[in-house]
């Protein structure tokens, strides 16, 4: 017999060798059939796969992330099958699952379009209603690639060279045999909904260097009701698409001639950001936080001192060579190197931690072509980047600050719904990591502890770590309901070590301090255009690009129109005047669409009395008041927007 520990703590005898499934259909047939996934010790199983020994257990449905990766995963191989029956000697790369759906890299001889997409999803229907099972297989490395030898596939035996014999799995679903390490949907009969969304290109392995492949992606479901929510979902997100509100908006452009991926933010985005930055100055200031400034480029040394070179280096813009022979300089790629050079710039003492140093630095990442994507992917951009350097005994508590202050930053632009995910190094793959067991134990602790301690309810992720510690990330759900990764914190006991930073404790004594990264923001880019597409472009007033437009009804009331801008704007109002030789109904709708908070028409009759009519974007005519008095209302609307948040 084995023990099987569950979730909450209760723990059940089995026989040897029972699977998931079978732990499911005694708790309930209910259970059994809604299960697609299992965790077993931490690890993914097939439900199928027998437990040999004790071991705590999940089991996973549809509404878990790991049961959606999972039949979104099998979907990959449904459509790999199809498209094996549909187009004799294709060949086969990478489908994984993603955050919405699969996609599979595929080599076809006969070229695959949008308009083949219908005739594979109808494939695909017909081989999930014949209740395929996926039967899972381990192979020798030797059978392994004879079998893909045999098949022409290019592709899969490249992939099964770099494994180690031994740990190499085949899938077979119908007539389509894949390497593949699952898990898996015991069978095909659970995908109901299908829908195949686009064509693109990819290089193989993300290489330009390597053919570039047709990558077509997919999304499944097990009702038919779900795929129609998340139509209607990706409808409303193409309203809300950053890059078309950027644009009416008048916030951000891009240009060929400056080059891919590289922003050029304009007036009104610029201005946006300051507010941004300057808001969030404002609260490191009560925290004790410094301001630096540190290059937009540095030696190679520096960063290969700190590790991301040989991490990073192939995702970074190539070496600047200078006219001196081996002298090697590289755009920024990381703010945290230049900050550990600042903190050696002096000895430290114990009295003087926790230092804080903050700086809105602009880093620079080689990002493939085809994975730029609008602000939300650039190779430029800028990280409201802090690190804090503490002793031990100051760990827990800086910590905790920091988790008060992006709670507070999600409080004030309303992004109310998110998820807390810690986030550890692989225990299985411990290469991919710098430091000490011991260091890694310590960093991976303290974020646990100061979680629990804020009340957070956090999912530990295991393999999601930064090279060099553990974090805390903050997954945000935006108005729509889609899931975005922004703020940031981690402990590194390891870039300390690498530089040499020490400081002398009251022992008089050299002690090494601990590093917390920290960016609430994550980047601006990124956070403006989640930011803009969480709102629709309705920005809060404090932050709105415009937040009044005063519209004369014809040329003759120009002069009183700007007479009035001109007040609104000594009283800080971000405030413009649409003087177009247009009718009133048009500059209302037009500006409507600009998502201005407040429309102030003026006429003969506001002339007279010296007041104006006042237009609250999306209800309608809210009647006529002095300059002053709206001046006054629009002031303490932005005020009681601020303090809403303090106080929450």
């Amino acid at each position: 017999m084995i023990k099987i520990t569950f979730p909450d703590g209760g723990v059940r005898e089995y026989a040897k060798g029972t699977t998931p499934l079978q732990i499911a259909e005694s708790l309930s047939q209910r259970l059994a059939q809604e299960v697609i996934v299992a965790t077993v010790n931490g690890e993914t199983w097939d439900i199928q796969k027998p437990i040999d020994t004790d071991a705590s257990i999940k089991l996973r449905k549809w509404d878990d992330a790991e049961g959606k990766r999972t039949f979104w995963h099998t979907s990959s191989h449904l459509m790999a099958e199809a498209l094996q029956e549909l187009y004799p000697g294709i060949k086969f790369g990478i489908g994984p699952s993603i955050e919405n759906g699969f996609y599979y890299d595929v080599d076809s001889p006969t070229p695959i379009t949008e308009a083949d997409l219908p005739k594979i999803e109808e494939k695909m229907r017909q081989l999930a209603a014949n209740k395929e099972p996926l039967v899972r297989k381990e192979v020798a490395k030797a059978e392994a690639l004879k079998t893909f030898k045999d098949k022409g596939d290019q592709y899969k035996c490249e992939l099964i060279e770099d494994l180690e014999d031994g740990t190499i799995t085949f899938y077979t679903n119908g007539s389509f045999t894949d390497l593949c390490r699952g898990p898996h949907l015991p069978n095909t009969s659970p995908i109901k909904a299908i829908k195949l969304m686009s064509v693109a290109g990819a290089y193989w392995r993300g290489d330009e260097k390597n053919k570039m492949l047709t990558r077509i992606y997919g999304i499944t479901f097990p009702k038919k009701s779900l795929l129609d929510e998340y139509l209607a979902l990706l409808e409303e997100a193409k309203k809300r698409d950053h890059r078309k509100l950027g644009k009416e908006l008048e916030l951000f452009a891009f240009s060929q001639r400056v080059g891919q991926g590289l922003p050029l933010w304009l007036p009104k985005g610029a201005a946006l950001r300051e507010r941004l930055e300057n808001f969030l100055r404002a609260v490191q200031k009560d925290y004790g936080y410094e301001q630096v400034i540190t290059p937009h480029i540095g030696m190679k040394d520096l960063y290969v001192t700190s590790g991301h070179y040989a991490k990073y280096g192939k995702d970074s813009f190539q070496p600047i060579h200078t006219p001196i022979e081996g002298e090697e300089y590289l755009l920024k790629p990381m703010n945290c190197p230049h900050h550990c050079e600042i903190y050696r710039t002096k000895p430290r003492s114990y009295k003087d931690l926790p230092i804080r140093f903050a700086e809105f630095g602009t880093v620079y990442r080689y990002e493939q072509s085809g994975e730029l994507h609008g602000l939300t992917r650039v190779r430029g951009f800028t990280q409201d980047d802090a690190h804090m350097f503490v002793r031990p005994d100051q760990l827990l508590d800086e910590f905790k600050k920091v988790i008060d202050i992006v709670l507070y930053i999600f409080k004030t632009l309303n992004f109310e719904n998110f998820d807390a995910q810690i986030s550890l190094r692989d225990p299985n793959n411990k290469e991919k990591y710098i430091g000490s067991d011991e260091n890694w134990e310590k960093a991976e602790n303290a974020i646990m502890q100061a979680t629990k301690d804020k009340g957070l309810d956090a999912v530990v992720e295991y393999g999601e770590a930064a090279f060099y510690g553990p974090k805390l990330d903050f997954m945000v759900r935006d108005a729509i309901g889609r899931k975005w990764q922004l703020g940031t914190i981690q402990v590194d006991y390891n870039l300390p070590e690498r530089f040499d930073l020490t400081y002398t404790g009251a022992d008089d004594k050299q002690h090494r301090p601990i590093m917390i990264h920290r960016a609430p923001f994550g980047s601006m880019e990124r956070f403006v255009a989640v930011l803009l597409e969480h709102t629709a472009g309705k920005f809060p007033l404090w932050l709105a690009p415009d937040q009044v437009v005063v519209m004369p009804i014809s040329e003759k009331f120009n002069s009183y129109a700007e007479e009035v801008v001109a007040y609104l704007k000594t009283r800080d109002v971000r405030a413009n005047i649409d003087d177009r030789n247009e009718k009133i109904g048009r500059k209302i709708r037009d500006n409507e669409l600009k998502r201005i908070p407040f429309l102030l028409i003026v006429g003969e009759k506001e002339q007279e009395q010296g007041t104006v009519s006042v237009r609250v974007q999306g209800e309608g005519d809210k009647g006529a008041m002095t300059k002053e008095a709206f001046a006054d209302m629009l002031t303490d609307l932005v005020s009681k927007e601020i303090d809403k948040a303090k106080q929450a």
